[in-house]
């Protein structure tokens, strides 16, 4: 967490990679914004999927920089506080990872469907060019199926009001895999990051090679 909020303090207020990427005028800024799934929960920085998917990036020499701002137990409606502090860097593309912290809590469908939708309203107001992919996400069964069925159907819907590209499962083939999650059953191991990476670089990719 301490690693994330230096990394975040020197990219949006002026220091390291990003003031030199900025000055050159050469990478565009990727942000991944979302909960602990994006940080990277119970392993080291370098190994989350945004990492990842910065490799990719770099072993393709495409001009793009990732910027984890994943934090730990955000919900969707914490995100919505939290965006405006992160805009004041320029982002060109918009990794949204947030809602898995809400369906844990059972927060109600619509508080979820406008946090998102206002997340997305603030950094389309402020850059009015940002690609958006929106990461899809399950609620626990056991909340029953209206629920469930209508929190799947959030990110769908939102991806379509903002024509956004739509990752539809986030933690597809990760989930409710012992082997490729930790002993609590919620977040990725080494190996389940890197799967999730791909998820995530199938429609990330095609975003990308728009500029």
């Amino acid at each position: 967490m301490i690693y994330w909020v230096c990394i975040l303090i020197g990219t949006f207020l002026g220091g390291g990679m990003g003031v030199r990427a900025e000055e050159e005028g050469e990478r565009r800024t990727i942000l991944f914004f979302g909960d602990s799934l994006t940080a990277g929960y119970g392993l080291d920085e370098e190994r989350a999927f945004p990492t990842v998917v910065q490799a990719r990036i770099d072993s393709l020499g495409m001009p793009f920089e990732v910027v984890n701002a994943g934090l730990s137990g955000e919900t969707s409606s914490g995100g919505l506080r939290r965006i405006d502090w992160l805009l004041r860097r320029k982002v060109d593309v918009l990794v949204l990872e947030l809602g898995a912290n809400d369906a844990l809590r059972g927060v109600p469908l619509e508080v979820t469907r406008e946090s998102l939708q206002g997340i997305v309203e603030k950094i389309k107001a402020k850059y009015k060019d940002v690609k958006i992919v929106v990461a899809g996400m399950e609620a626990p069964p056991n909340l029953g199926d209206e629920y469930t069925q209508g929190f799947r159907g959030i990110f769908r819907d939102l991806a379509k009001r903002n024509d956004a590209a739509l990752i539809p499962f986030l933690l597809e083939g990760v989930a409710g895999n012992s082997e490729l999650n930790l002993p609590d059953r919620i977040h990725p191991t080494e190996e389940g990051h890197q799967i999730v990476a791909e998820n995530v670089w199938r429609v990330l990719a095609p975003v990308l090679r728009t500029f």
